[in-house]
């Protein structure tokens, strides 16, 4: 159960306590003032003496059960009312005067007396009744409303694996479509020798489009998978940080980007996964490559418990940013020029998220950067 629906639900238990507390204190007040007075009055004008005192719950009890023992037969009835004078304490006793109570009529005359001293303690125990008929319908609310949410996520799960399936379809079909027109033409003798290279050059680039799409797919499914764990170990993620830097270093060289280290030299403990933390670090310092600007700066910065990979490329548009961290999320432009799966952030995400922290967008980091994405390290 999410924690702001548990915090609703312990407030609105105070609230109803509350109230049950004021509920009872006006009805004691309404049985002091009214209702007492008025059931001895009319126990007294029936010829019933009671004696002795209690407490008003105590006392209807006894007097119910003085009245309900009188159903019974005269040594059991007898036998009762000694056990309820011992367990009052012998400090309330009741006796029945009047010949009204013998006979047809005296059934009739006690059944309506218990009638009402039941009535008497319903009321008694209204505001009990109330406070917990009130939580019930509130917790049930809660729990529809969890189950609403609930089945609402998961036409929104199934939603976004259809269109998942149809985007692996489509970049799946893409260089398949490109190897099998190459091939073709190749096996067909259709190329001639000096012009083979470029077809196969082409043929081998779109079979490792295929292998990355495909390894990128196999690691999200499997962190989407309930029997899949981390594996945390106790590490410095300062000297971790600079050597998944140092991996892609050559393709920061390629693309002639500047990049901007702001580590620092002492260690920075953190309990992680290094394989898959790893990954997470590597796919961002990825998409920086991929779509910084040529010849700009990237900046990896280590402070305290925030771990950002900035770049200074064009910003991404806000529409797509809101859904940026979603699979198969890409803008038209990454599609077509960059080649981008749009499953590298979504690992990352769920890697993080994993290690309890989270992954956030950043587009007014400043500093030149035109954008960041930041992991925020639990505290």
């Amino acid at each position: 159960m999410k924690r702001s629906v548990k915090w609703f639900l312990v407030q609105s238990f105070l609230v109803i306590l509350f109230c049950i507390y004021w509920s009872v204190e006006a009805v004691n007040l309404l049985y002091k003032v009214v209702i007492f007075p008025a059931v001895l009055e009319f126990l007294k004008s029936q010829q019933i003496e009671i004696t002795g005192n209690s407490n008003m719950l105590a006392w209807l009890l006894q007097v119910l059960v003085y009245f309900l023992a009188g159903f019974l037969p005269s040594g059991v009835r007898e036998w009762m009312q000694q056990q309820i004078e011992q367990a009052m304490g012998g400090s309330m006793s009741i006796h029945v005067t009047s010949p009204l109570y013998s006979g047809g009529w005296g059934v009739v005359l006690r059944i309506m007396i218990i009638g009402g001293i039941i009535g008497l303690l319903l009321i008694r125990m209204l505001p009990y009744l109330v406070g917990t008929f009130c939580y019930l319908r509130i917790v049930s609310g809660q729990f529809d409303e969890l189950l609403m949410q609930e089945e609402a996520q998961k036409l929104a799960r199934d939603q976004r694996r259809n269109l998942m399936l149809s985007d692996i379809a489509h970049d799946i079909k893409t260089p398949i479509t490109t190897i099998c027109g190459y091939s073709k033409a190749l096996s067909e003798g259709i190329v001639e020798e000096k012009d083979r290279q470029p077809y196969l050059d082409a043929i081998y680039e779109k079979a490792m489009r295929m292998d990355e799409l495909l390894t990128l797919l196999f690691e999200y499914v499997k962190l989407e998978s309930e029997g899949f764990a981390m594996h945390k170990e106790p590490g410095d993620l300062a000297e971790f940080t600079r050597e998944i830097t140092a991996h892609l270093y050559a393709d920061f060289e390629d693309r002639d980007m500047e990049l901007v280290l702001d580590i620092p030299e002492e260690k920075v403990p953190f309990e992680m996964d290094r394989l898959q933390f790893g990954r997470a670090i590597t796919n961002l310092l990825t998409n920086a490559v991929r779509y910084g600007r040529a010849g700009g700066r990237v900046l990896v910065r280590l402070c305290e418990s925030e771990l950002t990979v900035a770049d200074d490329g064009e910003p991404i548009d806000p529409d797509f940013a809101a859904h940026i961290f979603e699979p198969f999320t890409r803008g038209d432009k990454a599609r077509s020029t960059n080649g981008g799966s749009g499953l590298g952030l979504g690992i990352a995400k769920k890697i993080v998220e994993m290690h309890g922290g989270r992954l956030l967008l950043n587009q007014r980091f400043g500093e030149g950067y035109t954008k960041a994405f930041q992991i925020r390290l639990p505290g």
